[in-house]
């Protein structure tokens, strides 16, 4: 299978060099070219476990990498704390998929202990032989992951920018006393498309220019990379797996998935499954109170002129989604305006509004919804009391869509919740979303939060407790290739 841009599908590239590159030449994001999606025999995974379904998935999109099985045995294997990898769990009247059982708590460990792999299996069949710079912006979660599993993998050097003030304590805490030798975290004074934007304005210089004083290349390890996309899919095949094997639903029975997200990567990957063949009802995108997408997705029309709120569930704090970009150019037909007109509009002006045809396409396979951070809390609160089961605030907003979805649409599908980190990320917007009074000191809350509802803290955040800071450097977004290249000067 090889790859073209969404903003000029007339060179295509090999997923080697997709997944190297990371982002195209022109700023755009690499899909596959004329994908034979229904030669995809999706029913065979139904037997699989989670390492089976991701090796059939992977060779599906990354024909041309030899060793994919070595790289799910070796992505997949115990640094996940249980063998299923992505259980799913009954709570109430639907389901949570929990997608934080890697090292890092939050649910891009499933796609970013697989990345470092393929981009190291990419250069070998490249011949590449100078270093790779993963450059990668986050809003909480892909920082520590993304660190964690390019901590020291030969050929490869990593910097993570992160807003100041716009990640939790223990985000910050997971990223500025990383280890490794070839690892680097940054915090950027704005907020999360600041840095995103700051990010891909260097990629798109290094392309004009290069690197100077080095030879190295850049590549990303956020979604926009597919190599970092396509590992997601394998979870919503897994999700429908489990149903089966449970009795929940027969094979070919639809199902809906709720998907908290920002940057829309996570609900692109069920579309890539939908596309693939997986029987989906409805994907519902739930926000936060940055709810760009729930308008778009309810009018058609993307407008960042917005204010951006701080909000409790600070991984979705998005108002630039980039993976929407993909969905944009898979929708468009013959008539469109091109994507590359749309994402200058969105530069230029800061919206853009797509035909009407879209949206109808749109709207028959997404819903939407929002919740606030009161309606969070209240989620939190509603289903921790009934269930005994604890939410962290994204999956809590992914909950609260799902309600009012119920509410709007009567449907009786199964609905599939995607989980997105441990609540123990996010101790103080738990505890209070549960009455509990508590200090200032976010380690004591996990803590108390655990004495309280008698749920274990992962060891690899409460290990953080007094680790040395090794990365404390703040600068202004005008400030972030310069910083780049003194880093890599070093």
């Amino acid at each position: 299978m090889r790859y073209i841009s969404t903003r000029d599908p007339k060179r295509a590239v090999s997923a080697a060099d997709a997944v190297i590159s990371g982002i195209a030449p022109d700023g755009g994001l690499y899909i596959p070219e004329d994908p034979d999606f229904g030669s995809f025999d999706w029913k065979a995974l139904l037997s699989e476990d989670f390492r089976g379904i991701a090796e059939r998935i992977f060779s599906f999109y990354f024909e041309d990498l030899p060793g994919i099985p070595e790289i799910v045995g070796k992505a997949y294997g115990p640094r996940f704390d249980t063998p299923e990898v992505t259980p799913l769990k009954k709570v109430g009247d639907r389901f949570v998929l929990e997608l934080f059982h890697g090292p890092t708590s939050a649910f891009k460990d499933v796609a970013l202990q697989a990345l470092p792999l393929l981009l190291s299996e990419a250069r070998k069949v490249r011949g590449i032989t100078h270093e790779t710079v993963i450059l990668t912006a986050t809003s909480g979660d892909t920082g520590k992951a993304a660190l964690e599993g390019f901590r020291d993998v030969p050929g490869t050097r990593i910097i993570v920018f992160f807003p100041d003030g716009g990640v939790s304590t223990v985000q910050r805490a997971q990223m500025v006393t990383q280890e490794g030798g070839n690892v680097c975290s940054v915090a950027v004074r704005g907020n999360f498309d600041d840095t995103q934007t700051g990010v891909k304005q260097i990629f798109v210089r290094e392309k004009a220019e290069g690197l100077p004083g080095t030879d190295a290349a850049l590549s990303s390890a956020n979604s926009i990379n597919i190599g970092r996309l396509v590992p997601q899919i394998a979870y919503y095949f897994k999700a429908y797996a489990d149903l089966v094997k449970a009795g929940e639903i027969r094979v070919g029975d639809p199902i809906d998935f709720t998907v908290p997200t920002g940057n829309f990567g996570d609900i692109l990957a069920g579309y890539l499954a939908y596309r693939m063949g997986l029987p989906v009802g409805k994907l519902v995108c739930a926000s936060n109170k940055n709810d760009v997408l729930t308008e778009f997705i309810g009018t058609g029309v993307y407008d960042k002129n917005r204010p951006f709120y701080k909000t409790t569930s600070p991984s979705m704090d998005i108002l630039v989604s980039s993976n929407l970009e993909r969905l944009l150019y898979f929708l468009s037909e013959e008539g469109d305006e091109p994507v590359s007109e749309l994402m200058k509009k969105l530069t230029e002006t800061g919206r853009y509004k797509v035909s009407p045809r879209f949206l109808e396409k749109l709207q028959a396979l997404f819903d939407c919804g929002a919740a606030n951070d009161e309606e969070v809390a209240d989620s939190i609160r509603e289903v921790f009391t009934k269930y005994g089961y604890l939410l962290d605030p994204h999956t809590a907003a992914g909950w609260h869509t799902a309600d009012r979805y119920f509410e709007k649409t009567g449907h009786t599908r199964p609905n599939v919740v995607l989980s997105t980190a441990s609540p123990y990320k996010f101790p103080q917007a738990v505890l209070e979303a549960l009455g509990i009074p508590h200090g200032s000191d976010e380690f004591e809350m996990m803590d108390l939060l655990s004495e309280k509802t008698g749920v274990q803290v992962p060891y690899n955040l409460s290990s953080l407790r007094g680790k040395e800071e090794r990365f404390t450097d703040v600068v202004d977004k005008e400030e972030m290739y310069a910083y780049v290249i003194r880093t890599l000067e070093k």
